[in-house]
């Protein structure tokens, strides 16, 4: 009886044990493959995104649970697609088993018509209403009257809303109704948004971490005053400016917003020291002076009211160059006084000038949109010109508006440069003859497609002076080289004397248009044209054109291009032109 009764119990476990591993088996893992029709990419992704049958998919799941998540997918598309206007949706799901392990699951969504904006009611309550940016930020509310209301875009404007009434100072702004009312039946949404605006905070005091500099210094470089309505344009230009200063590795600048008393808001300035001196040394290659190195020093600051020193030594083939400077700031007006001297002596197939060289000058930024430059130079060396040579003695005023705008320094794609100079002489006041001399340059830079680009450069000159061949080159016009006319040696075009000399021009006219196209993100190919002369009566264009190749290295832009001659007298061939640098 035991023996048999011991049987039978035996058998029952193994019978149960069998069971447990069948059940084991059918609730094996399966998969689920996901497709959904008449949607575009982003609507599609959003569909994806909402089905929990994706997100479970991904994880181990049985047969029936597939089912039951399915049983949901209908009604949680339809509801994904609410946010973008879209609150008639109909969906037609399929599951289909294509092995007792996977699924294959298609919906096809109906977006229907979508929900239209048929009123728009967006305001400020307070004096913020009346401020242009907030203007701005009202009219360009989106969606308008007629468009779908898409959930997406009326968040991001009623955040860029919020954030410029927080920007002008209002911190204590409140938005007191925010409604959107969706008659699902007839597809229309009104929307009504009402703000606060409370009152306006001012700009309290500002105070510097420690630094090298005392705080009465750094207060100059602050370009409000105390009590002014706070902006956050200004802060951001107080940063600017101390980053420009280049006397810190880090600055930062913000509101102290725990510290608000009486409508003020204290200003918090982080400045952390950058390195006293740098030193710096280059190697280059230019086809206008030939291969070169730069060494160079810079003290950012000498003393505790941030004065600078600065120098540097170029050799070349052509060119030999040294030069020290002595700037000191004047951060309130922001301005530069810089006083410097140096020695020049430089070689083209035209000339060789040899001139020391003392000068002042004034920079001015931010004035009226320009930097403006005002200087007192004085040169004194001696120069060969078509195998002539002479000595000067030459003082002359000069003043440079410049100008430059761009979406990239390193690689812009859309930048403009203006430059406009002024330059004056009187051979009564250390100088071997009178000079008026005026000169303009611009160069224009736009996207042509999605990987072209177009590039335009002009530049003109004139002058009057009672003694031509009292100037030295650097005074004269001349065109041709790199940065010029290419397919022409640099400053070889130009007037020339009896025996054919090239002597350079009182005028000078030079256009150039360029168009490059990258066929890799950091490779690229050119075609080019240029024009231009430098002469003293007559205009006779020499026109070169050429082909280019572009490379966007670590160090800069690369040209290297091949150009020949088109129109013009001088003599022709192929010429191989090398810039390594900025655009602008």
């Amino acid at each position: 009886m035991i023996c048999r009764t011991l049987a039978s119990a035996t058998a029952c476990c193994i019978g149960a044990l069998l069971c447990f591993v069948t059940g084991l088996d059918f609730a094996r893992a399966a998969t689920v493959e996901i497709d959904i029709d008449g949607l575009e990419e982003e609507l599609r992704d959003a569909a994806l995104a909402s089905l929990d049958l994706r997100r479970f998919a991904e994880r181990e799941i049985t047969s029936t649970q597939v089912r039951r998540l399915f049983e949901r997918a209908d009604e949680q598309i339809k509801k994904a697609m609410q946010p973008y206007g879209y609150y008639n949706a109909t969906v037609e799901s399929e599951l289909t088993e294509k092995t007792p392990e996977a699924f294959f699951a298609n919906f096809r969504v109906e977006l229907g018509p979508p929900v239209l904006v048929r009123t728009s009611d967006v305001r400020i309550l307070g004096d913020a209403a009346e401020l242009g940016d907030i203007r701005r930020a009202l009219d360009a509310f989106a969606p308008r009257v007629g468009e779908p209301l898409n959930h997406v875009t009326y968040e991001n404007s009623k955040t860029a809303i919020d954030t410029q009434l927080k920007a002008l100072g209002y911190f204590a702004s409140e938005l007191v109704e925010h409604r959107v009312e969706v008659v699902q039946s007839a597809n229309t949404a009104d929307i009504r948004l009402q703000w606060n605006s409370n009152n306006r905070h001012r700009f309290g005091p500002v105070s510097f971490s420690d630094s090298q500099f005392p705080e009465s210094f750094l207060q100059r470089y602050v370009p409000w005053k105390e009590g002014d309505p706070y902006s956050a344009v200004e802060l951001l230009t107080l940063q600017q400016r101390l980053v420009d200063a280049d006397y810190f590795s880090t600055v930062s600048v913000q509101p102290d917003l725990e510290k608000l008393e009486n409508d003020q808001v204290p200003i918090e300035a982080l400045v952390i020291p950058a390195k006293r001196t740098v030193y710096t040394a280059g190697v280059y290659v230019s086809t206008d002076t030939g291969p070169g190195v730069r060494l160079g020093f810079d003290r950012r600051w000498v003393n505790k009211r941030g004065h600078k020193l600065g120098g540097q030594i170029e050799y070349s083939q052509r060119l030999q160059q040294a030069a020290a400077s002595y700037r000191i700031p004047v951060p309130d007006e922001q301005r530069m006084y810089t006083f410097s001297g140096g020695y020049r002596d430089e070689e083209t197939d035209t000339s060789r000038s040899r001139m020391a060289r003392l000068s002042g000058t004034q920079i001015t930024e931010q004035w009226n949109d320009f930097t403006r430059t005002l200087g007192l130079h004085y040169l004194n060396g001696d120069f060969e010109i078509a195998d002539e040579e002479r000595s000067t003695n030459l003082l002359f005023a000069e003043g440079l508006l410049t100008r430059k705008r761009a979406d990239d320094l390193l690689f812009p794609t859309r930048g403009l440069s203006l430059l406009y100079g002024l330059r004056v002489a009187v051979e009564q006041v250390l100088s071997d003859t009178s000079l008026a001399q005026v000169r303009a340059e611009a160069k224009w830079i736009r996207p042509a497609g999605d990987r072209g680009r177009l590039l335009f450069r002009a530049a003109a000159g004139a002058m009057v002076v009672d003694n031509f061949d009292a100037l030295p080159p650097e005074l004269r016009f001349f065109a041709g080289g790199d940065r010029s006319v290419r397919g022409f040696d640099y400053q070889a075009i130009g007037e020339t004397n009896a025996e054919g000399g090239v002597i350079g021009g009182k005028y000078l006219t030079v256009l150039s248009a360029e168009y490059e196209h990258y066929f890799l993100e950091n490779w690229g190919a050119a075609v080019f044209v240029d024009a231009g002369d430098a002469y003293s009566s007559d205009l006779d264009a020499n026109v070169g054109a050429g082909l280019g190749l572009r490379w966007r290295s670590p160090v800069g832009l690369v040209r290297l291009d091949l150009a020949v001659p088109v129109v013009s007298d001088l003599e022709e061939g192929l010429r191989v032109h090398l810039v390594i640098g900025p655009d602008l």
